[in-house]
């Protein structure tokens, strides 16, 4: 065969030793921020940890319409809330899957397009008088991004579709217009927890419906999503994260090389270079004091709603349910990171002071018309007095 310089050597290229590497890297060039076949696929086989589930039982889709229109009807007395609700909609884990991905597509982009920047000629320059070696694992490292990005997110939300009991476990704002519950994981929690099961799907419709009463809210949906977007946005990628990665490969993964795929998946964050940016750092304070009172109200009129429609139960579910809530796990950890969240107990905690202050000052019929007025989340300060979110909004 006849030589051609063009060609790199073997010291050129890092991967000589993983064609594996090599050809996936040329199969996953010009792909767009994030590759979509590849996160449902991931998705798939996140949810599924044995056999395929079977369809939800019909019985169970009735069970949970008719309890839905006891909740719907309390709901509505202590929201005022008007307008129609979405259907009921029992899914399957895989389908939950699925379906989340959809609803988030737009978060997922943007932030897949903010991690996907291509490094500034600085950097790569740097990269390059560093090592040259590290600097093409930089390059090979952004061709492959789209579809580590997507297998990422979809064993993610693969994985979080295992444990979640309806679409707003997480409070982001959706345009389904339909309410999923996972009908198999509140039964069995349920059970674990010896709750009667007709109580837990009641807990867990009035958390889906109060959530997406609040969500409804126009002012407060658009300013929600709007800090979260932004977070999303504001990811500046670390050229050099994955090209670590990828050198760090142990000499056993040459022969293994599936292994090795599964060591760079261990860490999404890392193999996505998600360093937060000082632009994330400021807005931080005003997306933690939203989501903590967004949860905190939600709580609140869950609770309210529970008590009348389960009785004495009702505040044993709370409890089993938020105990559970912050016993994260390393995926929620790493959506919540990627997303901007803060769920911890002390977040949850100062949520609920806020609500309760609120609640105090003006009653809990109020709760969801303040939310109505212009800009209505509360700034971090406002968070720990609430009588200072009152009064900006009334004046």
């Amino acid at each position: 065969m006849d030589d051609d310089s063009s060609e790199p050597g073997p010291g050129d290229n890092p991967f000589a030793n993983l064609p594996m590497f090599g050809d996936l890297a040329k199969a996953l060039a010009g792909q767009g921020p994030l590759n979509w076949d590849a996160a449902r696929q991931f998705a798939s086989i996140a949810s599924s940890s044995g056999p395929s589930e079977p369809n939800v039982d019909p019985t169970v889709r009735i069970a949970l319409t008719d309890l839905a229109r006891i909740v719907e009807m309390h709901v509505r007395d202590l929201t005022a809330f008007e307008a129609a609700f979405p259907e009921i909609t029992p899914v399957t884990k895989g389908a939950w899957a699925q379906r989340t991905l959809e609803a988030y597509r737009p978060l997922f982009t943007e932030l897949a397009t903010s991690l996907g920047r291509r490094p500034t000629g600085d950097e790569v320059e740097s990269l390059g008088d560093a090592d040259p070696m590290f600097a093409m694992m930089a390059n090979l490292s952004q061709m492959m991004a789209p579809s580590m990005m997507g297998m990422a997110v979809g064993s993610m939300v693969g994985r979080m579709a295992g444990r979640t009991f309806g679409q707003y476990d997480l409070p982001i704002p959706r345009s389904d217009h339909a309410l999923l519950v996972v009908p198999t994981t509140i039964d069995q929690f349920a059970t674990e927890w010896s709750l009667p099961v007709d109580e837990m799907r009641l807990w867990v419709l009035a958390q889906e419906m109060i959530a997406h009463t609040l969500f409804a809210i126009v002012p407060l949906r658009d300013q929600f999503t709007a800090l979260v977007r932004h977070h999303v946005g504001a990811f500046r990628p670390d050229p050099s994260a994955v090209a670590e990665k990828l050198s760090s490969l142990e000499a056993d993964d040459v022969n293994d090389p599936m292994a090795a795929m599964q060591r760079l998946l261990s860490d999404p964050a890392l193999l996505l270079g998600a360093v937060q940016s000082p632009e994330q750092a400021a807005l931080a304070p005003q997306l933690d004091a939203a989501v903590a009172a967004v949860v905190g109200s939600v709580d609140y009129l869950v609770d309210s709603v529970a008590v009348r429609v389960i009785g004495g139960d009702a505040l044993r579910i709370a409890e089993a349910v938020r105990r559970r809530r912050v016993e994260t796990s390393p995926d929620d950890l790493f959506v919540e990171r990627l997303l901007g969240l803060q769920l911890t107990q002390e977040q949850v905690q100062r949520g609920k002071t806020f609500t309760s202050g609120v609640v105090d000052r003006v009653g809990e019929g109020r709760l969801t018309e303040l939310f109505g007025k212009p800009d209505p989340l509360p700034t971090p300060a406002e968070l720990d007095a609430p009588g200072l979110w009152i009064a900006r909004l009334e004046l």
